[in-house]
């Protein structure tokens, strides 16, 4: 370990006091007033992986650390989990302005960037594998923040969503594709892997939005192919690959509402964490 990193870890673990979970006080970085805070497990890679875990409306950084079980998780594979804290009334954030769908452009998603700089720089975090997952709004800013920052992201999953920037569905699969690709036109290098869930019983975002979703990141001339890898569930891997390395994997929860239990070793290990 690189003494810069020894020295950037133990700084971050005094900014957080005596808890591993905690608000970071140092993070100060704009364009949006979006609280951050962070899980250090005890013992870090080197370097570590970072995991963005975005909080639904209603909810709080604090709240979603509680509901979710990835600090476990954080402790058994040695990442990061930053846990973004909105300031809106409703407790959403920013999914559907040009700034936050432009990349650089400003808004929630270019601050939630700028936590992950903090923790790559302070924490030592790893630039090369950054991640994020989110529920109901939380889904949309991680469809945002891997739309408009490739770059940043490699891989996402999502929890009963809708597709961002846009509550219409009748666009076709290549539109929704050069909506997300609009976000960045300039990026010439590979997207992110994406893995999505969703209910079919959910009566606050409809089921028909999970395909939405599913358009907006398949390439369109890709079909999938279901299997059922656990009860009322129906998994759909699209091109090729396995549920664990696939561009694109699907689930389709039978029955189940708003929102669809988390599956927290299920996205670590989409996310290649400890593999």
């Amino acid at each position: 370990m690189q003494v810069s990193t020894v020295i950037g870890s133990l700084v971050a673990l005094a900014s957080l006091g005596s808890c591993q979970f905690a608000k970071v006080n140092d993070f100060k970085a704009t364009p949006t007033n979006l609280g951050m805070w962070a899980y250090l497990p005890k013992t870090l890679k080197t370097p570590a992986p970072i995991v963005v875990a975005v909080h639904h409306c209603q909810g709080s950084a604090q709240g979603y650390s509680g509901e979710t079980k990835y600090q476990p998780l954080a402790e058994q594979h040695g990442f990061i989990v930053i846990y973004p804290n909105s300031k809106s009334g409703g407790g959403c954030f920013d999914v559907a302005s040009t700034a936050s769908l432009t990349h650089n452009g400003g808004g929630d998603s270019q601050t939630i960037v700028n936590m992950v700089q903090h923790a790559v720089d302070n924490f030592g975090g790893d630039p090369d594998r950054v991640f994020t997952v989110g529920t109901s709004s939380g889904a949309m800013m991680t469809n945002v923040l891997v739309g408009a920052y490739p770059d940043v992201f490699k891989a996402g999953s999502v929890y009963s969503g809708v597709p961002d920037g846009c509550f219409f569905l009748t666009k076709t699969g290549e539109e929704w594709g050069n909506m997300v690709r609009s976000y960045y036109p300039d990026f010439n290098g590979t997207r992110p892997r994406m893995q999505i869930f969703h209910g079919t019983a959910d009566s606050t975002l409809a089921y028909p939005n999970s395909e939405a979703v599913v358009q907006r990141f398949r390439p369109y001339r890709e079909e999938g192919h279901p299997q059922h890898p656990q009860q009322s569930y129906t998994q759909t891997i699209y091109g090729e690959g396995t549920a664990e390395t696939a561009q694109l994997v699907g689930y389709s929860a039978q029955g189940v509402g708003h929102s669809v239990p988390q599956h927290e070793a299920m996205d670590i290990a989409f996310f290649g964490i400890g593999a």
